[in-house]
Formats: structure tokens, sequence, C-alpha cells
């Protein structure tokens, strides 16, 4: 591939060529360029590109922690978008949780579609073909990744209808319409359903190295391709592109939220779908027994980290994740307390603390606990203390002791100053404790960020499995919701010994057992950019108060720290309103404002 500049000089010429209006500003200067497809077909470089800028818009490829609009944390920031969002400004004019942009990849994605089949990426034939599929297979994929980050920030209802978006599938020029209503949900969750098919006819499961010619596809071995040809298109050079696995997972995520109460009226898919399809990349780590016992502490396991490099992914439990950078420190200084030389932002609250159980596996209002709320961080769940800062947790490079107490010795004090923790709690999840702030010694680490990770299929499948066929039904699969569960929890260190009594006691109790998964999965994915979503799919109450701990001589009290202000529409997010104004077949969602 030629270097990065002439790419995006190549799409630029592209994007002019499509969308410019100006046509006597660009008419003269166009005359001596080629047409798109005479573009394409004598270099490849610029197919490359519109592939490759697809990548750029995806969701999570950076932290969105839109958990401070939730009841997980709250911002020191009293500007912050995610706080504003919260206490009642959301509105179709200021949404940052807004995706419609993504449309700029669909518009790459579907001029690549459109010309793929006319572009020579080889002279050898049998290589040529496997890399345009190769990349065929990544385009649908990434189509059907973008549809269900559209669904998940935009459908909504519409006098009584559940709509989607608007369906495109044809790259937009000047000629093209682009007053066209919303598509319905199903009929998208459809279009993404044909658009996974097509990406898994194309993709292997995995890019990696094959040794034997026996396992190369017979399409291509029927042709004469070898080793070399096939390796070369879907060999481990590939890691981070988008995979057969990828696509599926990307299924099971969209199916679940399709399946959830808030998305189920009108659609054709189920709770067993989901399960399913969330079963089939389970089976593929070996089942249950296949979760990574290092999966917990994934973003801080060192080795693992530091053995990562190419495409490949560290310690079983990271199934895609963005590109490694070079050591950094800004998700510290965005978060560590004050006396560590960071901003404090994210504050957990005390309603997330409480969702932790005790280290027996009863939850603290359980009378089998054991809970005592004048101390209330002794005997609990070992991911608390992973998680989160609680006052007299250490923290840094040199363990330093953290006092969050009201009356503390320093800045890291309940509302000591600007960036003090506002709940008595710091972030402490995410961020590497060998990274130091200190001016005068500075030091940075390496950091992982998932965009998918197998402890989530999992709770998929658990979440789903439970719906379909209740706590230790399988369906069809070898293993149950409770088996995810007593796995998860087991990992976490949950229980007596090998026995977790709670887990036991509510094994036959759907709704239980329900609500058991929903608060393993607020814990193990916690500001991981899923609670403020999953909280809507299930209909749930927005507006629970975050609440703190105050601690005063030594005594605990709650604490309202922020209310949320979230009307009972705002289950789903809105339209763009500069769209709905320029496009008057872009219906909004019921009672969203400007």
């Amino acid at each position: 591939m030629k270097n990065l500049k002439n790419i995006y000089l190549s799409i630029l010429m592209i994007s002019l060529m499509i969308s410019s209006g100006c046509t006597d500003l660009f008419e003269p200067s166009l005359r001596d360029i080629q047409s798109i497809e005479g573009l394409y077909e004598n270099n490849p470089n610029p197919a490359y590109g519109l592939l490759q800028n697809a990548y750029l818009p995806l969701p999570r490829n950076s932290w969105q922690f839109s958990d401070m609009a939730t009841d997980n944390a709250v911002s020191t920031n009293e500007n912050h978008d995610y706080l504003r969002v919260a206490t009642g400004q959301w509105t179709a004019t200021f949404n940052p949780l807004n995706r419609w942009g993504l449309g700029t990849g669909l518009q790459y994605i579907n001029l690549f579609l459109e010309h793929v089949d006319n572009i020579q990426f080889a002279n050898d034939p049998v290589t040529n073909l496997t890399f345009r599929d190769r990349m065929k297979g990544e385009a649908y994929g990434l189509r059907a990744l973008y549809m269900f980050h559209l669904l998940q920030a935009h459908a909504g209802m519409v006098n009584g209808e559940l709509l989607g978006v608007p369906i495109l599938t044809a790259s937009q020029g000047i000629g093209s319409e682009f007053n066209i209503p919303r598509n319905t949900f199903e009929e998208c969750m459809q279009q993404l359903y044909a658009d996974v098919d097509a990406a898994l006819e194309l993709l292997p499961w995995d890019y990696q190295n094959i040794n034997s010619v026996s396992d190369i596809p017979s399409k291509y071995r029927e042709l004469g391709g070898g080793l070399t040809e096939y390796n070369r298109a879907f060999g481990s050079d590939g890691g981070l592109l988008v995979s057969g696995r990828i696509v599926r997972a990307v299924r099971a995520q969209a199916a679940l939220l399709a399946a959830s109460p808030a998305f189920a009226q009108g659609n054709s898919t189920t709770w067993a779908d989901a399960a399913n399809y969330a079963a089939q990349i389970i089976d593929r780590q070996g089942g249950v027994s296949g979760i990574s016992p290092t999966g917990l502490t994934w973003y801080r396991n060192v080795n693992e980290i530091n053995n990562t490099g190419g495409g490949n992914t560290p310690g079983g439990e990271v199934l895609w994740r963005t590109s490694l950078g070079g050591n950094s420190t800004n998700l510290e200084a965005t978060h560590f307390p004050p006396t560590l030389f960071g901003n404090g932002l994210l504050n957990p609250t005390q309603n997330f603390v409480d969702a932790f159980p005790m280290a027996n596996g009863y939850p603290i209002d359980h009378p089998s606990s054991g809970y005592d709320p004048n101390d209330p961080y002794n005997g609990r769940d070992p991911r608390l203390r992973e998680f989160v800062i609680v006052n007299g947790s250490t923290a840094g490079v040199n363990n330093t002791v953290i006092n969050t107490a009201a009356d503390g010795p320093n800045n890291n004090a309940l509302n000591r100053v600007e960036t003090s923790t506002r709940t008595g709690y710091y972030l402490r999840k995410l961020l590497r404790q060998d990274v130091n702030l200190d001016p005068n010694s500075t030091t940075g680490q390496v950091h992982i960020q998932p965009r998918i990770r197998y402890t989530e299929i999992y709770l998929i499948y658990a979440e789903a499995a439970n719906e379909a066929w209740g706590p230790t039904g399988t369906g069809s699969n070898g293993f149950s919701a409770y088996d995810v569960v007593r796995a998860i929890r087991q990992r976490a260190g949950i229980g007596n010994g090998s026995t977790d009594e709670y887990l036991e006691s509510v094994r036959n109790d759907q709704v239980a057992m329900r609500e058991l998964i929903l608060n393993e999965r607020r814990i193990e994915l916690s500001f991981e950019d899923f609670r403020f979503w999953d909280l809507r799919r299930w209909n749930a109450n927005l507006n629970e108060t975050a609440t703190g701990m105050e601690i005063q001589s030594g005594v605990h009290r709650i604490i309202d720290v922020e209310n949320r202000v979230f009307g009972s529409h705002m289950i789903y997010g809105p339209i763009p309103y500069g769209e709905t104004l320029k496009f008057s077949a872009l219906q909004q969602n019921d009672q969203w404002l400007p």
C-alpha cells in the first residue's frame, strides 16, 4: 500500500466529485480527473483508503464514560456533557451520545462495495480474489456493526411504531434522493442479519496463517490457490480487521438489543436467537471453561499487555481491540485522585458500590449477608476494591493511602476542591497503577482498549438464555445461564470455597436470576459504555438519584449527590434536530424536543 497521504488525497477527490453541488467552482479542475471507475481500476489505493476510513468512526475507538449519565457515576466537571445529559439538558440539539455521524462511514462502505469487484488488487487471480473477498467481508461486517450502533442510539417509537434508521445500501451522490423515511426497526435488523450472512460467507473465523493446503477453502483451492496466496489475505497480519468471530459477536450484541423489552415490539428476534448467537462464540472458546481466569483484570495484566503485539489479543479476554498506542498517562491524568496528580473526573456512586455483594455472594441487603453499614467495605466482593478506590484504599506507584473522608487530611477528601470526589469514591478500573503522574518523574504505560470482550459475550448468553429457557435451561447448547454466572462469580472470588449459597438459592427462580445477571453485567462491564444503554433497553428506572458516602469522624452517612432528570421517552435517543429540519420524511422519536 502506498503512503497514507496519497490515499487521503484520492478519497478527497472522490468526495469532491460525489458530494459537491458547486459545479461551477469545481468543473474546470475536474475535467482532467479520471472517472471514479477509472480511478479505482487503475489504482487500488483509493479502495484501501475507503475501507480504512470506514474503521475510523467506530464507537469504542476511545473511552466514552457514559456511566456518568447513569446511577453508576457522576462527574466532577460541572460542565461535562454527560452531567448535562443526566441533569435534564439532553435534547435533539444537544446529544453527546449522537451516532448519526456513522453515516459518513456508511458512505465509505457503500462506495467501496459498489466498485470493489472492478478493482485489481494483485496480478495473480487467486491472490486478487482472496483480497477482494476479505475486504468485501470486512465491509459487510462493518455495515452490520454500524447498524447496531445506530439502532442502539436512534431507534425509537413514532406514533406507536418502532422505527429504526434509513437503510442505506448504496452511496449517495449529487443525484440521490436524500429525503427518505426511516425504516422499521425490524427491517433494519433484517438488513443487519443480511450483512452478517454476507460477511460470514467471505471471512474466516480468525486471521491466522494456515500450514496445510487442505485447510484452504475449496473456492480458492480449486482455482490453484496455495498457502502463500491464502495467507497473504487471510493470515495473521490481518489480526485487528473485522473477522468472522467479530461479526458473530456483533450479531449477538444486536440480537440482545432487539430481544430486550424496549425493542421487542413487532420484532422477530427472540431471546433464544440472542443466546444461540452468543453460544456459537462461547463454543469456540471451549464453553464455560473458556472464561479467561485473568479476564477480570485485563487492563492491568502487565505481562499479557507487554506481550501483545501485531493483531493478537491478551489473555483470552479481549475479542477485538483498538490498535496499541505507545506509553500514555491520559487515562490516569483524567481519573487519578488529586494527590496522585489526577483530575478525579469520574466518581463511582454509592448506588454502584451497593451493587457489589458480600464476598459470600449475598447482596448487602440480604439477611444472610453479614453486611455492616458502619464498616461497609469489609468482607465485600473482591471486585469492589479492584474497580473502585474506597476510603483507605491504596493507589499509584507508591501505594498511597487515599483518604476520601470529609474530614480527610488532603485534597482527596470529599468535596475539598474542584477535582475532589463528590461521592467519596474514585475510579480504579481501567487505570494502571504503575503510571506515575508526578511532574518530576512522569512515567506512562501501554493501555489496552477492547472493542469487544469475551465476558460481554458470556453475559449476553446468560441474560438471553435465562429469558428463553430459565436459569438452568440450555436450549440446544451445552450450558445454562446458571453455569455462566457461576463461573463468572467464581472467577471473581465469590462464595465460600466452591459454594455460592446465594446463587444456589435462586437457581430455579427466573426473576431473581434475571436481577442477578443484570447486576453481574453492571459490575463486570462497568465504565465501558454499557450501563447507559442497558438501563434503556430494559425500560429500567433512569431517575435513581446518584448518591455518595460522607465519612465524618469515622461515621458513615449516605448522601444525595445528583438528581437524574430523564423523561420516560428517553429510553430512546433522538434523531438530530437539524436532520429532521432538512428532511421532512425523517420522523423524530416521540416527545423529543429541539
